[in-house]
């Protein structure tokens, strides 16, 4: 056997000093490689969002009309329902939307009875309003109650204007002519009226104007009234009044007076002026001229 020869590797000698030191320095330098800053984490997938079904329409219940709400009941009560459709109910074509809206109709006996209602009711008023003044006047000569306009008050009282004595309204009313004639200077102003509610709303305006005590309303019929000291007369009658209210004025009214008629004028006098126009104009009469126009006509 052959015998073999190891060569002998030659040992470096290790100063114990650079040992130590290197020994020392190797935790420093593991630790050093411990400190460094890790990696951050690779970030994670977004989750993808999933679309959610849309929630499905909600049946809408179709309106119910009065011809459903009956078949309904009908079917309630035990009939068999009925499928067409009923005369009168909407959607049926040609039918205005008016005339399904409509009420019952009045058939002749509520007519009837309205009709008595409305009589009875005119009655009434005429009982309470009008007739406690024109018991003892004929009918041909009563005057229904008819207030003023402003316009005609106005217009009155301005063929009035700048003329002085006493002033009366033949068939008052309200008493808002006789009112504003003491306004305008126009004194002693006395109202002639028969109504007694009528009186009282005429001294009430009277009050509330602060001509309380200053102005004149009496209950005498205009018919028995003696004008003779009268300068100024005011008269917003009917035309049926007018022939025989002419009359009495030519008989009892001095020369210097001057009568206004408003509505209606009188049908044998020629006016001295006129003012306004329609239902608002009014005429003034000097009782001398109208006597002078009788005379030459005569």
């Amino acid at each position: 056997m052959h015998s073999r020869t190891h060569r002998a590797r030659p040992r470096t000698h290790v100063h114990p000093a650079r040992s130590a030191a290197h020994a020392a320095a190797a935790p420093a330098h593991t630790a050093s490689r411990s400190r460094s800053p890790a990696r951050p984490p690779a970030a994670a997938p977004l989750p993808v969002p999933v679309p959610l079904p849309l929630p499905l329409p909600l049946p809408v219940p179709a309106p119910r009309c009065d011809g459903q709400r009956r078949r309904r009941k009908a079917a309630g009560a035990g009939a068999a329902p009925s499928v067409a459709m009923e005369p009168g109910e909407p959607g049926e074509p040609g039918e205005p939307a008016w005339e399904r809206r409509a009420g019952p109709r009045l058939g002749g006996r509520a007519l009837l009875e309205l009709a008595l209602a409305g009589g009875a009711a005119a009655w009434a008023a005429w009982a309470v309003l009008l007739m406690p003044g024109f018991r003892r006047v004929p009918l041909r000569l009563q005057v229904p109650f008819q207030p003023s306009s402003p316009r005609q008050v106005g217009n009155a009282l301005r063929l009035l204007r700048g003329r002085c004595g006493k002033t009366v309204d033949l068939g008052s009313g309200d008493g808002r002519l006789v009112v504003e004639a003491y306004k305008q200077g126009l004194r002693p102003a006395i109202g002639y009226e028969l109504n007694p509610w009528l009186l009282c709303l005429s001294k009430y305006r009277a009050w509330k104007a602060g001509c309380h005590g200053k102005v004149s309303f009496l209950k005498k019929d205009l018919w028995k009234v003696n004008l003779c000291d009268c300068h100024n007369v005011i008269v917003f009658l009917a035309p049926s009044v007018k022939p025989p209210l002419a009359t009495k004025l030519l008989a009892e009214l001095p020369d210097e007076a001057r009568v206004v008629a408003g509505r209606f004028p009188f049908p044998s006098w020629t006016p001295t002026s006129t003012l306004g126009q329609g239902l608002e104009q009014v005429w003034a009469y000097d009782m001398k001229e109208v006597r002078r126009a009788g005379q030459s006509s005569l």
